[in-house]
């Protein structure tokens, strides 16, 4: 009898567990997705031994500092509208305090496609005019009585009080893989520099960003990347003119086109990044001081005597250059939530 119980016991038990084991089990209710936020801001800051801009230094060959604020907001993944403000430190023949950048745009994505469309305006406060000649009643743009008392610069070059300018612009980057991107970028300004000269600027950048496992697992990337760009311009108002046995533009001379190259590998690091860059151009020296009116150029030579450049001396603000730069750039959502 009592092993008729024990029996009977573990074959409830048996049939007990088998039946559990039949019954559904309840599914964990999954997370629910990441509710889509609109708003983000990106903001970084940056020192950098040289400020190049398509080929040419904004602070004389100085170290510069550089910080930027970036409201944006998210239509949908695939559409962007943003503004932004940012600032550098330069050194102008005109003498201006800093460059002020303000700018806006859209940032439409299909699949590989990125555009990016907007108008950045270039603001330099603080400047003074220096052409003994653009007195008032002159006639000549720019006219002013700051001109006359500050004359021209040491050198004879010339520099309005006010450089400031807006483009326009339409760039597209195309994401081929996880590895390689090119882009294609566009900038018109009807007074570049406030030159009185219109300018063009095309260019074409390929990048390609290393796996992420080739530092092993310390974090840090690496890539690879190159622009080639062309700059076309105007010609210039009367406040650049010159006059010469070799030419009378008196009405502003015709600024020299050029091209423009760099090649650079950067690594990344979290929100840091340390770019090394190697920059030129296709511009002569006569022509370069020409353009810039680098205030401090003491480099004369007869063979830089040209017909917009008569009074023979060169700059350097076009040549070769490399630039070591260390920027940290951060948005809201990823890096502050």
């Amino acid at each position: 009898m009592k092993k008729v119980a024990l029996l009977a016991t573990a074959l409830a038990m048996v049939s007990g567990s088998a039946f559990a084991a039949d019954l559904p089990t309840k599914a964990l209710k999954a997370p629910p997705p990441p509710a889509f936020e609109p708003w983000d801001i990106a903001f970084g800051s940056a020192i950098m031994n040289d400020y190049i801009f398509r080929g040419i230094t904004q602070s004389n060959h100085q170290a510069s500092v550089a910080a930027y604020f970036e409201p944006r907001y998210n239509v949908n993944k695939d559409l962007q509208l943003y503004l932004g403000v940012s600032g550098e430190s330069i050194s102008f023949p005109n003498r201006a305090a800093a460059e002020i950048d303000v700018y806006g745009g859209i940032r439409p994505t299909f699949g590989i496609f990125a555009f990016d469309f907007g108008v950045w305006g270039y603001l330099y406060p603080g400047g003074q005019c220096f052409n003994a000649g653009a007195f008032p009643g002159s006639g000549i743009p720019g006219s002013e009585l700051n001109c006359v008392l500050n004359g021209s610069l040491p050198n004879g070059n010339v520099a309005k009080r006010d450089a400031s300018f807006f483009e326009g612009y339409g760039k597209l980057n195309i994401a081929i893989n996880d590895q390689w991107s090119v882009g294609f970028n566009e900038y018109y300004s009807p007074n570049f520099l406030n030159l009185g000269a219109w300018g063009n600027y095309s260019s074409v950048t390929a990048k390609w960003t290393a796996p992420g496992t080739i530092f092993g697992s310390s974090g840090v990337g690496m890539y690879v990347s190159g622009e080639f760009g062309r700059q076309w311009l105007g010609t210039s108002d009367a406040f650049y003119g010159v006059t010469s046995v070799l030419a009378n533009y008196s009405a502003g001379i015709p600024e020299p086109s050029y091209n423009t190259w760099n090649v650079g590998v950067g690594f990344t690091w979290k929100v840091f990044t340390l770019d090394l860059r190697y920059y030129d151009t296709d511009l002569s020296k006569a022509s370069c001081n020409a353009f810039t009116s680098d205030f401090q150029t003491k480099d004369f030579n007869p063979a830089f005597i040209t017909a917009i450049n008569p009074g023979g001396f060169g700059s350097n603000w076009c040549g070769a250059a490399g630039v070591a730069k260390l920027s940290a750039d951060l948005t809201a959502i990823t890096n502050l939530k």
